[in-house]
């Protein structure tokens, strides 16, 4: 009987700990968004409407622009 009532107060403990730890989870938004993940790895990184990809992208064309420009003005 002992034996009976160690294995069930055990299985309790475990249980709550369960449960907090769901709780805690779920107050902290762990499941807040389901799907953007499962997207998100889809996505093409160089996507430039992605915003830090596009201000990459705005980034590297001025810069070949100010180059092609420096390029044409040692020219003239």
């Amino acid at each position: 009987m002992s034996a009976l009532s160690l294995t069930l107060s055990i299985g309790v403990l475990v249980m709550l700990i369960v449960i907090v730890a769901f709780i805690f989870t779920v107050k902290s938004g762990q499941y807040d968004d389901m799907e953007g993940p499962a997207y998100r790895i889809l996505m093409d990184d160089d996507d430039p409407l992605i915003p830090a990809n596009a201000e990459k992208l705005r980034a590297e064309r001025q810069r070949k622009e100010q180059q092609s420009k420096a390029q044409s003005d040692i020219e003239k």
